[in-house]
């Protein structure tokens, strides 16, 4: 950061100061582009209820960063500089109150957006002291002796604008857009006949971008997970534009056969992936590979499902054990596969059955399930994509009765932001 030097006996000049304050700022302006980047970023504006409720909100104390020139306009005896820009941070230490209006018409509704932008201006103008170099013993009051007031503060805060959509039916109205140079904080819904807004009324922007974490919560990596056993959609939180995804397939079924052990079913596939570049607000869908079913009679292992993040990654499931009635040894049978990961892992095969032992083959993969002996069902995967494990049969050898195979385990996918 740039230091001004004075010198003993020097004449102190005004752009000393200037130059000094100006440079500090230069200097945060560093400091917060490397640790916030250039994009507009918020930190607190908490949009709430009035207390006591009414049709008013409150918008909290907090600041709004965002990429501007220097000094737009001449900073004292400065002149104003807009070839070079630095980050600027606009801070409001106390809260911001709206009034809204609901809607006139019986069944209508309004949305309503609250949005921020960085705001600088020159306050507190003051009529100020001059010294009157010709007679030292006069005062001036203003430049010139003018009486012209001046302002003494260049102020940084945080501009705070509601802006309303037009009145609709309900479920039919529109958000209106968040103004070029502003962020959206959020979107307040207000129906007719209404006389209080709630906290269920007000849903934060998708797309705002503010901070997630304070630095002392910050961790190396990636810090919060969320695990998908069941499809369903991932919503980008606000803040995060980059995830690492972990997706299993389902795991195939112990096969049956009518007289001989049956085969192990095949691990589901795995595949990892780092995704960035994600807008907050985005919704993924998710959808996680089911288990192989064991079949109800004489037949193959039923495979498992793929599991998959979006149009990113995904992971097949592994295939069934062989059973069925032809007298013929059965088989375990091949594991899944991954794709479009940075780490693509195929799971691993089910074991074949040992008919001289009456005994079926092992599932494949971590938590696979085991193969009986004897005329048992097959054990079923314990763990995520495991394959399930052969069914026994009677006789040693085989012409015995055989038994079911065990089921595959489900698959997964987990999400880390």
């Amino acid at each position: 950061m740039d230091r001004n030097i004075v010198y003993p006996g020097a004449i102190p000049l005004d752009t000393d100061l200037l130059s000094c304050s100006r440079n500090t700022m230069i200097g945060f302006g560093g400091l917060l582009s490397a640790v916030l980047g250039g994009t507009s970023v918020v930190d607190g504006l908490v949009v709430a209820p009035t207390i006591p409720a009414s049709l008013g909100i409150t918008v909290g104390p907090g600041s709004v960063t965002q990429l501007a020139p220097v000094d737009q306009n001449a900073y004292g005896s400065l002149p104003a500089d807009v070839a070079h820009t630095i980050v600027k941070m606009g801070i409001n230490i106390a809260p911001t109150s709206f009034m809204l209006t609901a809607p006139t018409a019986s069944g209508e509704v309004i949305n309503y957006i609250v949005q921020a932008a960085f705001s600088e201006a020159d306050v507190d103008p003051v009529v100020l002291p001059y010294y009157n170099a010709a007679s030292p013993a006069q005062p001036y009051l203003g430049p010139g002796n003018d009486g012209v007031a001046q302002a003494t503060l260049r102020q940084q805060s945080a501009q705070l604008q509601v802006k309303a959509g037009a009145a609709a039916l309900a479920g039919t109205q529109a958000t209106p857009p968040v103004d070029a140079g502003w962020v959206g904080l959020a979107v307040i819904s207000v129906g007719y006949g209404e006389a209080q807004i709630t906290a269920a009324a007000i849903a934060p922007l998708p797309g705002a971008t503010s901070l997630p974490f304070k630095l002392p919560a910050l961790r190396p990596g990636f810090s919060t997970i969320q695990s998908f056993v069941a499809s369903g959609n991932f919503v980008v939180p606000n803040g995060v534009s980059r995830v690492r995804v972990t997706v299993i397939g389902g795991g195939g079924s112990g096969g049956t056969h009518a007289s001989l052990p049956g085969g192990g079913g095949g691990a589901g596939g795995q595949a990892i992936r780092i995704i960035s570049g994600l807008a907050a607000g985005s919704v993924i869908p998710v959808t996680v590979g089911a288990a192989g079913a064991a079949p109800g009679g004489p037949g193959n292992g039923g495979s498992g499902g793929t599991s998959s993040f979006g149009v990113y990654v995904s992971a097949t499931g592994g295939l069934g054990g062989i059973g069925g009635s032809a007298l013929a040894t059965c088989a375990g049978n091949g594991g899944g596969a991954g794709y479009g990961g940075d780490v693509n892992l195929s799971g691993a095969w089910g074991t074949d059955a040992i008919p001289l032992a009456a005994r079926g083959g092992d599932g494949g993969g971590p938590g696979n399930g085991r193969g009986t002996s004897a005329q048992v069902q097959g054990v079923s995967a314990g763990g995520v994509g495991g394959g399930g494990g052969g069914g026994g049969c009677s006789i040693p050898g085989g012409g015995g009765a055989g038994a079911a195979g065990g089921n595959g385990g489900p698959g997964l996918v987990v999400v880390e932001y």
